[in-house]
């Protein structure tokens, strides 16, 4: 193999597979067992400098390379390397995607300045890559960065792979370890480490939020004005923030902003001053500008000239959540603009356009009006006066809206008759009202969040209930009145009726349980509807459905009950059908399983939150007998309802959660279910090798094996498990755990598939009663635990471990769990737990 080029310009090796031709038969570092040491091994020989530091495992990142201490005056602790290990051989590109899908989040978050090159090695070679050669990729919105960085068989894995290796290819250097050490020596201190540090960090169209949030922080404070009074006005503190980022030397560069920056002052646009601004005829800093200029020393203002228009066309993105809820700035992609305005052509007929009138009551900055051509026939209002300013600056550039049609209206709160006489006239009118379409993607706020239902944060007071439309309706609707979407169609239905309504939605309206009360209300014609993806759109978190519905609401409809919905990709891929339905009138799954009253008998608890997918890491089992509080629900269990524990825990885990099902609800099943012994012992199988059992919390009950099976050194606490599943409770008495045991528990039989996963989890005990130091009444998570250790920093259980035995027989668990899940799945529509 030809020796590498010290200039990343130049040459690069070609073969990039594991087995490269030209390596040597035992590589450098085969000998080392651990990866943490072979790690260390590479650091030692190639940066063997006071200088250097080594730092592994920051965010997850395998191997980096720092100064070994900030140098006094020095904004960041220097980065030299981010790199990706395999101890054993390995491919490059899929190696270098791991790496890449593992930084991103380091990389946007901007706490340290990039290194100029990125890396991944194995005991054989080390390559390297230039880091600017990537960066399109944290750009590229068709990629997938939820998924798990290591699961290189996954499809979205493989196509990123495709991506980093077109980008990279070019520039790559490859060096053999055996071979190359002085060339290694000699790039990395040409490339790696040459020179100080004076590039500041890069501000662009991708990374501009995230550095106003860090603004947020650091900047905002020092700025001497009193921001209770900015928030009654249009001013937002992002719009401080742009005079800040587009300026040079202190000075903003931009005009048409309603902040700008001069020297050590802030100004106001003129158009400001009845707000309150005129008492600010300059507003400076409370800290003579010390935190100010300490933070923009970061960062490189003002941004390359080609993104000017863009940030601040997307002012909307800067809106704080809180008010950003309230007000509905959710920027609609153009992509579902235009989708949306074919199906309402499909429904209304091709001359919609003349034939009927538009009205967009949370247009935001009007985006969703966009290619609508009879501007005569268009109204457009919002909450913030702003927003009204940005859509009549739109018009004097060319967009197709009349400036009259164009108004600040809260339709929350205000009185119809606020109205601009057109429109008003419009809604009075019984047979224009029926030529009215309301065509909305109207905010998603609710009053509570995740955290708030698990326990660990607020409600969001105020979000949804501090308005009109909440207190008259709040009655009807039930909890269907938190969330403001749900606010708007009410009004729209109660009090424009006859109307149309073409708007974006989540599917609760549809398929919660809570929208039971709304259902029973808003009894319009669903004429058509198509989901897609919800994190294709701006500021919109998780991975579940987001709904462009058309009502009808002039025809007396019957209650809800299911639509046949049209899917679409996030490329705006047609991909199929799927049905729809509300489950009113139908018993939940939370209704399956009975908890064990008698303390005696308990030996799990199992944990269910919600009864949809969007809950599924809600689902658990453990052995903390302690009083549970919190939502969802919570079964003691004992042998009485252990099989029902098993049914309910495995239909709610084998099916992954993906942004389509997310709002699907689980049922209770048919009766079909309890005839099918092999269904029932699949699922014990799969809940058996898929709990949270510890053996630190008690008595370890759900050991599968006996000593025997698994060459344990000592005996077990408990053989209930084991006893359990060859049928022989009856006879080795249970009655310290059990009062009332009776002769009907039967040696479980079970499918190849289950028994092939009982196989694979027998490997591994066996693996882990080899270790010296093995707790002999550990469970499964104890032995994951042992294996795979814990981040020092969050605690958090590490996502694989430095043995290779055990990463192979974990991963063989796995696979085989993955295989019967497979068998079990079309039972789960068979029997009613969902519906196709």
């Amino acid at each position: 193999m030809a020796k590498a080029e010290t200039n990343p310009r130049k040459a690069a090796h070609n073969n990039v597979s594991g087995e490269t031709a030209s390596k040597p038969k035992n590589a450098v570092y085969s000998d080392i067992q651990k990866e943490e040491t072979f790690k260390a091994a590479v650091f030692r020989d190639f940066f063997n400098s006071a200088k250097y530091a080594y730092e592994p495992n920051i965010d997850n990142i395998d191997f980096i390379v720092t100064e070994a201490k900030t140098l006094k005056g020095n904004i960041w602790t220097r980065h030299y390397l981010w790199a990706e290990s395999k101890k054993g051989i390995a491919e490059i590109y899929p190696m270098l995607t791991q790496l890449i899908l593992t930084i991103k989040k380091t990389y946007e978050k901007g706490d340290h300045l990039p290194p100029l090159f990125i890396a991944c090695f194995d005991t054989s070679k080390i390559a390297f890559v230039p880091f600017h050669d990537i960066l399109p990729i944290f750009s590229d919105s068709d990629i997938n960065w939820n998924i798990t960085p290591s699961n290189y068989a996954s499809p979205d894995f493989k196509k990123t792979e495709k991506k980093v290796e077109a980008l990279s290819k070019k520039n790559i250097v490859i060096f053999n370890f055996n071979i190359d050490k002085k060339e290694i020596i000699n790039f990395i201190n040409k490339n790696l480490v040459s020179g100080n540090i004076t590039a500041k960090f890069q501000i662009n169209k991708n990374n501009f939020v995230i550095i106003y949030n860090k603004w947020l922080e650091n900047v905002k404070k020092s700025i001497a004005i009193d921001w209770n009074q900015v928030k009654k006005s249009d001013i937002i503190d992002g719009d401080f923030f742009l005079a800040d980022l587009l300026s040079k030397d202190n000075y903003t560069l931009k005009d048409k902003l309603f902040v700008v920056l001069m020297n050590n002052q802030y100004k106001f646009d003129k158009k400001f001053d009845d707000a309150g601004f005129s008492l600010y005829k300059e507003v400076g800093f409370n800290d003579n500008q010390k935190a100010h200029n300490a933070f923009w020393i970061k960062y490189e203002r003002p941004p390359l000239e080609e993104y000017w228009d863009y940030i601040i066309n997307r002012r909307d993105l800067l809106v704080p959540q809180d008010i950003r809820e309230r007000k509905g700035s959710f920027f609609t992609p153009r992509q579902w603009v235009e989708l949306s305005q074919k199906y309402i052509t499909d429904v209304l007929g091709e001359d919609w356009q003349d034939e009927y009138y538009i009205w967009d009551c949370a247009a935001g900055t009007g985006n969703l009006l966009a290619g609508l051509t009879n501007k005569y026939n268009i109204w457009a209002s919002t909450l913030d006066k702003a927003d009204v300013d940005v859509m009549k600056d739109r018009i004097k550039n060319g967009a197709n809206l009349l400036e009259d049609h164009v108004f600040q209206f809260d339709f929350l709160n205000d009185d119809l008759l606020k109205l601009p006489k057109g429109l008003l006239d419009i809604i009075k009118n019984d047979k224009k009202r029926k030529r009215l379409l309301v065509y909305i993607n109207p905010p998603y706020a609710e009053a509570g969040n995740v955290k708030q239902r698990v326990g660990t944060g607020a409600n969001k007071g105020g979000t949804t209930t501090n308005n009109q439309t909440y207190i008259k309706y709040f009655e009807q609707l039930g909890k269907a009145s938190n969330e403001i979407y749900a606010q708007f169609l009410i009004r729209i239905y109660k009090e424009i009726e006859g109307c149309k309504i073409g708007n974006f939605s989540k599917l609760k309206v549809l398929q919660a349980s809570n929208f039971e009360n709304f259902r029973d209300v808003f009894k319009a014609e669903l004429k058509k509807l198509f989901i897609v993806p919800a994190d294709t759109f701006d500021n919109v978190v998780g991975k579940f459905p987001i709904g462009f519905h058309i009502w009808d609401l002039e025809k007396n409809s019957k209650k809800f009950k299911k639509i046949k919905s049209d899917v679409y990709d996030r490329d705006s891929v047609f991909i199929g059908k799927k049905t729809i339905c509300s489950i009113d009138g139908k018993k939940l799954l939370t209704e399956f399983t009975i908890s064990e009253k008698n303390k005696k008998s308990i030996f799990g608890h199992f944990a269910a939150r919600g009864c949809d997918f969007q809950n599924q890491r809600g689902v658990f089992i453990d052995n903390i007998i302690d009083t549970k509080s919190g939502g969802g629900l919570h079964v003691y269990i004992s042998c009485e309802n252990l099989i029902n524990v098993a049914v309910s825990f495995t239909v709610r885990k084998i099916i992954p959660a993906d942004w389509l099902n997310d709002r699907e609800q689980f049922l209770y099943p048919n009766d079909n279910w309890k005839n099918d012994i092999e269904f029932q012992n699949d699922c014990f199988a799969y809940m058996i090798f898929n709990n949270n059992i510890q053996s630190g919390y008690g008595k370890n009950h759900w050991i599968p094996f006996t000593e025997e099976e698994v060459n344990a050194r000592n005996n077990f606490e408990s053989h209930f498990m084991s006893d359990f599943i060859k049928g022989k409770l009856q006879n080795d008495g249970y009655n310290d755990l059990f009062s009332e045991l009776e002769k009907k528990y039967k040696a479980l039989k079970f499918s190849n598939e289950a028994k092939a996963v009982f196989k694979a989890g027998k490997k591994l005990w066996q693996y882990y009663h080899s270790q010296p130091t093995a707790n002999v009444n550990a469970g499964l998570y104890d032995i994951r635990e042992f294996f795979q250790g814990r981040d020092d920093e969050s605690g958090k259980m590490n996502n694989k471990s430095g043995d290779d035995n055990y990463n192979s027989l974990i991963n063989g668990l796995r696979n085989s769990l993955k295989k019967l899940a497979e068998k079990i799945q079309p039972k789960v529509y068979e029997y009613g737990f969902l519906i196709e």
